[in-house]
Parts: structure tokens; C-alpha cells; sequence
């Protein structure tokens, strides 16, 4: 059972794919947003050829819990997926991900170049491990 998470952003959609067993997540890749159908057609490619049975989208919550603007980008495009998807797709509390993958490759000492490549698949990353971790993905 795979899932995949994603960590939207206006430019860019990080991702990272769990293991078949769902235990543990690997970055995948940093699709460069081009245009809706063009994102959900990579998308659904992804999920048809790993075999992903769920697919868990960050939600980018405000630091006292409220949806802001962000937010609201993520439900919509939640809904897009419902509309084109038959497997589930759950919405993840994803504060401070991105502060902590970009702390995480400052500590391993990667440049600020390649810290754009890397980040939000790395984003991608912790919001999956944290889903997966709280949740027994079995069921």
C-alpha cells in the first residue's frame, strides 16, 4: 500500500512516495507546476505506475491553527483530486515542514542552489513520515 504526499506550492509540487509496506517515505521528485491538467496528468501517471492507493496533501495551516489563504489553495485542490481520483486523498497538518527540510540541509551543509532542488520533496518527506507515523496506513 503506497501513498503519496504532496507539498503544493504555487511553483512547485514536492513529492515522496512511501514504501510498499507503508512505514517509511523517500522524496521523490519536485514537479515544476505548468497548468492544471498538466500537473494532474503527471500526478495521476505517478499514481498508476507505483501502484499508490492513498495520497496525503499538506495542509498548510497557520501557526494557531486556522486556515488562511494557503489553506484554502490546498482544499481546492484536494476537491480537483477528488473529482479525478478513486482512491483516498487526506489533507496533513504540514507546519513548519519546510522550515525544518530547509534546517536539515542547512545542518548537512547543502548549498542554497541545490537547497531549491531538494526542499520541497524534502517537505514532501515530513509531511508523509509524520502522516505515516500517526496513522496505521494498514486500514
Amino acid at each position: 500500500m503506497r501513498t503519496l504526499a504532496l507539498d503544493l506550492g504555487k511553483k512547485r509540487i514536492g513529492l515522496a512516495i512511501s514504501d510498499a509496506l507503508g512505514i517509511t517515505a523517500q522524496p521523490l521528485e519536485v514537479l515544476t507546476r505548468t497548468d492544471r491538467a498538466g500537473d494532474l496528468d503527471h500526478l495521476k501517471a505517478i499514481i498508476r505506475n507505483m501502484n499508490v492507493t492513498r495520497v496525503v496533501v499538506g495542509l498548510p495551516l497557520n501557526m494557531d491553527g486556522t486556515a488562511g489563504e494557503k489553506a484554502d489553495e490546498a482544499y481546492e485542490f484536494v476537491e480537483l483530486l477528488n473529482g479525478e481520483l478513486n482512491i483516498p486523498i487526506k489533507l496533513w497538518d504540514e507546519r513548519l515542514t519546510t522550515m525544518e527540510a530547509s534546517r536539515i540541509l542547512l545542518q548537512a551543509d547543502v548549498s542554497r542552489k541545490k537547497r531549491k532542488k531538494v526542499d520541497d520533496k524534502m517537505a514532501a518527506q515530513l509531511i508523509l513520515q509524520s502522516y505515516l507515523s500517526a496513522n496505521d496506513t494498514k486500514t
